[in-house]
């Protein structure tokens, strides 16, 4: 059996998206082959939501390899908060250390603390491991320099961080054996800027879906943020981060539903829009970042917004007790959350308002899992209105089926469950071993 040294420097029973992956996958590496290590950083110094139901669901047998990271006070007196730039070195030492010592086949990164990349080509260099990068989000964007973008946040910070990405990218995904990433134009956004890569062996593999994380919470009692049920009120709801979807799909949605209720004041006085832990920060820091606009368009009676980070478990227990799911699309066409794996397995009614031609939308094309509405810069609003009334009224009156007719489970089960997902990691890895031309 070959040995994986998996780099994720989150892991329960931190909660953040960057280590589902790796959580969902630890249960089948070895059914594939695999033998996982897992390199994390110790909870005690990391900043974030705490689940002690999440690590409940990592096998009993899996090692994990702790390593050290500079105290949160100091470092964000240096400007360095994040949590790879705290732990760069002391995994640096820890990894090596362990690589030294044992003998790995393969070093996995799956994590969106990017300069933990640059750990890659020093160890195949030094102790001649070769590495895989998972690309969760891109690591070099111009998101922020396109016609029309909203102005970067973080000042200097943001600056910094682009140098880094522009200096130390081309030299992680060259030197990599090999590449995983959520979305194709990833993949080919680094194939056009460095043409070594364009050899490099590589798999488009999506987060995907647990249905033992669907029964787990299930089973959970009601959660904290349990929606109200007052007389006749139906409820659409959205989970995770709202940074990605903001501002174009939301401002749409809430003009759409101020026409609605100008129209319908009766129907529209039933629904009820939750936003629910928008972003990453731990309960007490957040901000509100979709209230604002639902104030701006009039419908801020309507709205509720949870501003920070919530359980995973928490989330999907949300999702199975809410009468619709929402799902939003980002300017950015490459975006592809991993919420609609487990929104499927909620088996509830969806509404999706994305942009037309993005990856989102040829997704749920092919899973035939929500009503999809699309729009584009140039849609007129009666367009998009109409179809997002029609999903109101069917909403309002008790008539949207809990799924779809169309929807594959089959399908779905062959190519979005962990169990397959993993097949496919798995597969990669044996590429990356193989012998390349040079």
């Amino acid at each position: 059996m070959r040995k994986l040294l998996i780099v994720s420097p989150y892991f329960p029973p931190i909660n953040t998206p960057d280590l589902q992956r790796v959580r969902m996958s630890l249960p089948y590496y070895r059914a594939h082959g695999w033998d996982p290590v897992v390199l994390a950083v110790r909870p005690d110094l990391q900043d974030g939501v705490r689940e002690p139901e999440l690590a409940a669901s990592l096998p009993a047998d899996v090692r994990v390899v702790y390593a050290g990271a500079l105290p949160l006070r100091l470092s964000r007196a240096l400007g360095l908060g994040t949590l790879g730039w705290r732990s760069w070195l002391p995994l640096l030492r820890t990894g090596s250390a362990l690589l030294h010592r044992e003998r790995f086949d393969l070093v996995f990164f799956s994590t969106t603390q990017f300069i933990t990349f640059t750990l890659g080509p020093i160890w195949r260099r030094w102790l001649g491991v070769p590495y895989v990068l998972d690309v969760q989000d891109p690591w070099r964007t111009d998101a922020y320099e396109r016609i029309g973008a909203s102005r970067p946040p973080g000042g200097w910070k943001y600056q910094f961080a682009r140098a880094v990405a522009w200096a130390c990218e081309g030299r992680c995904f060259v030197g990599a054996a090999a590449a995983m990433s959520v979305s194709p134009t990833y993949l080919e956004d680094l194939r056009s800027r460095y043409p070594r890569f364009r050899s490099t062996p590589t798999a488009v593999i999506r987060f995907g879906a647990s249905l033992g994380d669907v029964q787990a919470a299930a089973r959970l009692p009601a959660p904290e943020y349990a929606l109200p049920r007052g007389q006749g009120q139906r409820h659409l709801l959205y989970t995770g981060a709202a940074g990605p979807i903001l501002p174009d799909a939301v401002v749409r949605l809430f003009d759409s539903l101020r026409r609605y209720r100008e129209r319908d004041p009766d129907r529209a006085g039933r629904l009820r829009l939750h936003f629910v832990g928008t972003s990453y920060v731990p309960p007490g820091r957040g901000r509100p970042s979709i209230l604002p606009f639902a104030v701006r368009c009039g419908v801020a009676d309507l709205v509720s917004e949870v501003p920070h980070r919530i359980g995973h478990l928490a989330a999907l227990r949300l999702q199975l007790d809410t009468d619709a799911l929402l799902l939003l699309g980002s300017r950015d066409r490459a975006y592809s959350p991993s919420k609609i794996y487990p929104y499927y397995l909620s088996h509830r009614p969806m509404l999706a308002l994305v942009f037309r031609d993005s990856v989102m939308a040829g997704l749920l094309n092919e899973l035939q899992c929500a009503r999809l509405v699309t729009f584009g810069s140039d849609e007129a609003e009666g367009t998009v209105d109409g179809a997002l009334h029609h999903f109101f009224d069917q909403l309002c009156d008790g008539l949207l089926p809990a799924a779809p007719t169309g929807r594959d489970e089959r399908a779905f089960a062959e190519h979005y469950l962990a169990e397959e997902l993993t097949r496919q990691q798995c597969v990669l890895f044996e590429r990356a071993l193989a012998p390349r031309p040079s």
